[in-house]
């Protein structure tokens, strides 16, 4: 049998069988999954195209082209695939990140042309937690932040923004979009905090959930109150919360030259199963 592989943007009548694709990988994929579980695969409710790589007819890996550009589950082949798509498009996006062995390989594709990058995190840990700390117990003071308090957890989440990715989230629009993810993730219960006296001293978001896995993001401790363990029973709150009310698979990634974070996250009981690269231009 002659073995056939085509590359094509997916169609909204394509949703069960790109469903199919990610769900085999839960964990690595609740990002994407939870975005086409409510938006489809309609680009404009996406935000973004979703790339399918077939082989012998069957739709075997998938490329989320967006703001982030993801492979999800792809071959060597898919990868090849992929690349070629993004290098005749021309970057449109603000990083490529995913699972470390292919995102890695899309980058080495994808930077005679693309290059250089403002930053690339070639390694960083996936770890999950699947049962509420046994060691660390859970910070009572960390709670689900209120519709009325996003005053009070903006500058956090513009703080932790620019800790992390080294350049500030209000830079393109003023921080529309970004007030406006702050604000959904508030409004669908995701977002936790501890405030005191109007101010964030621990705060973390569950950023992507789905039936079976959730994503923590935005962990973030006041420079002030750091070195005082409120990071580790504040991720025992959040991950108590999650665990109860969303998912039975806990995930963060975090750079692996981070050791302290790294430390903690093992302490709260989370353990590393695998790995993420990020490419940040």
């Amino acid at each position: 049998m002659l073995t056939e592989t085509t590359t094509r943007v997916l169609e909204p009548a394509d949703l069960g069988a790109a469903l199919a694709v990610l769900e085999s990988s839960p964990v690595e994929n609740a990002f994407v999954t939870a975005r086409v579980q409510v938006a489809g695969l309609d680009p404009w409710r996406l935000g973004g195209e979703m790339w399918g790589w077939y082989t012998e007819g069957r739709l075997r890996s998938l490329c989320y082209s967006g703001a982030n550009l993801v492979p999800i589950c792809a071959t060597p082949e898919a990868v090849r695939a992929f690349a070629d798509r993004a290098r005749r498009i021309g970057r449109r996006c603000s990083s490529i990140v995913g699972p470390a062995e292919p995102t890695g390989e899309l980058w080495r594709l994808l930077e005679p042309s693309w290059g250089p990058a403002r930053d690339v995190r070639a390694r960083q840990p996936l770890m999950i937690a699947e049962q509420p700390s046994t060691t660390v117990a859970p910070d009572p003071l960390v709670r689900r932040v209120h519709k009325n308090e996003m005053d009070a957890i903006m500058p956090a989440c513009v703080a932790m923004f620019t800790e992390e990715v080294g350049v500030s989230p209000l830079a393109n629009d003023g921080g529309l979009l970004y007030q406006a993810r702050v604000a959904e993730l508030v409004g669908a219960g995701r977002s936790f905090a501890r405030i005191e006296d109007g101010k964030v001293v621990f705060k973390a978001e569950i950023g992507a959930a789905t039936r079976q896995a959730c994503q923590i993001q935005g962990v973030w401790v006041a420079p002030e109150h750091r070195g005082k363990g409120l990071s580790e029973t504040g991720m025992a709150a959040v991950l108590q919360y999650a665990l109860t009310d969303v998912a039975p698979v806990v995930s963060l990634y975090v750079n692996d030259y981070n050791t302290p974070a790294r430390a903690s996250y093992r302490r709260v009981g989370f353990r590393e199963t695998g790995a993420f690269m990020s490419v940040l231009f």
